[in-house]
C-alpha cells in the first residue's frame, strides 16, 4: 500500500478514537452528509477512510437490505473495531476491506455514490484519491465529502492545541493541527473540479457536539491522536494542567449538561 497518512493509530488507539473522537465529534455529522450526497435505498455506497465506521453505519440504515456499504481504510486497527462495533447493529450489513485511497480496491464504476467524512485532508496526494474516487462512481454518481474549517472556528481543537502547544512544546501541538491542513474552499473546489468532477457544491457546516465531562475528554481525545504515546509519558501534573487550560478556554462552551461545542466544517458534493 502507498504512503501513510501520518494519523495511524495502533493498540487501544482505535477503541479511543471510537470514543472520544467519533462518537463526540464524527457520529453526530455522519447523518448529514447521507443527507449531503441524496443517499436512498438500493444504493451502492462506498466509504472512504472509514475508520471505525459511523459514516458507513449510517449509510447502511438508509440503503436497506437492497443496498451495498463498503468501508475501506488504510489502517487495519480501524477495520477491525469497526467490525467489532458493526455487531452491536444487526442492521447495518457492511464489507470492510483494506485499501490505499490512491489505488482503490473496486472495479470502474461499482458504486452509486462515495462518501469521505474528515479524511480527504490526510491523504498525501489528494488529486490522485479525488480521481480514484471519481473512477469508482457510475456516471451520475455522487461524490461527498467534508473537511474541518480553519482551527480557529474549532474551540475544542483550538483550546487543545494551545495547552501542549503551552506545556509540551509546538512539534506536539502541530499533531492537532494536522487535520485543518485542507480548510479552503477555493483549494477544495479546484482538487473536485480537476479530478473531472461537475457541479461542485461547497457549504459551510456547523454541528455541536457535546460531551459531559471535559475530565474525560481530553485524556481520552489525547489518546487517539498520534500524540498519544508522548502525552502519555508527562507528568500527572502537566496533564491535569493541560486539562486545566482546556477548561478555562472553554468555560463559554459548558453548561448543565457538560461540554457543547461547535464543529465547523466544510461540506462538498459533486456528480461524475
Amino acid at each position: 500500500m502507498g504512503e501513510q497518512s501520518g494519523w495511524q493509530l495502533s493498540g487501544r488507539g482505535p477503541e479511543a478514537y471510537e470514543r472520544y473522537i467519533a462518537q463526540p465529534f464524527l457520529t453526530p455529522c455522519a447523518p448529514d452528509l447521507i443527507e449531503a450526497a441524496a443517499v436512498t435505498a438500493g444504493d451502492r455506497v462506498l466509504d472512504i477512510a472509514c475508520g471505525t465506521g459511523a459514516v458507513a453505519r449510517s449509510a447502511a440504515r438508509r440503503v436497506g437490505a437492497t443496498g451495498q456499504v463498503v468501508g475501506m481504510d488504510l489502517n487495519t486497527g480501524m477495520l477491525d473495531f469497526a467490525r467489532l462495533r458493526v455487531q452491536q447493529d444487526p442492521e447495518a450489513a457492511i464489507e470492510w476491506r483494506p485499501s490505499d485511497v490512491a489505488a482503490l480496491d473496486a472495479p470502474d464504476t461499482s458504486f452509486d455514490v462515495v462518501l469521505c467524512q474528515q479524511g480527504m485532508q490526510f491523504f498525501p496526494d489528494k488529486a490522485a484519491a479525488l480521481r480514484e474516487m471519481f473512477r469508482v462512481l457510475v456516471p451520475g454518481g455522487c461524490v461527498a465529502f467534508s473537511v474541518l474549517r480553519a482551527i480557529h472556528y474549532n474551540p475544542y481543537q483550538q483550546a487543545v492545541a494551545d495547552a501542549l502547544a503551552r506545556h509540551v512544546g509546538p512539534n506536539v501541538a502541530a499533531v492537532i493541527h494536522t487535520p485543518f491542513a485542507l480548510d479552503d474552499a477555493t483549494t477544495l473546489r479546484h482538487l473536485t473540479t480537476t479530478a473531472g468532477f461537475r457541479d461542485v457544491h461547497i457549504q459551510i457546516a456547523i454541528k455541536v457536539c457535546r460531551h459531559p465531562s471535559l475530565q474525560e475528554l481530553v485524556p481520552g481525545y489525547l489518546a487517539a491522536t498520534p500524540a498519544a504515546d508522548t502525552v502519555a509519558a508527562l507528568d500527572d501534573s502537566v496533564q491535569a494542567a493541560i486539562v486545566q487550560d482546556v477548561q478555562a478556554a472553554l468555560q463559554a462552551h459548558m453548561d448543565d449538561d457538560g461540554l457543547a461545542v461547535p464543529l465547523d466544517f466544510h461540506v462538498v458534493t459533486a456528480q461524475k
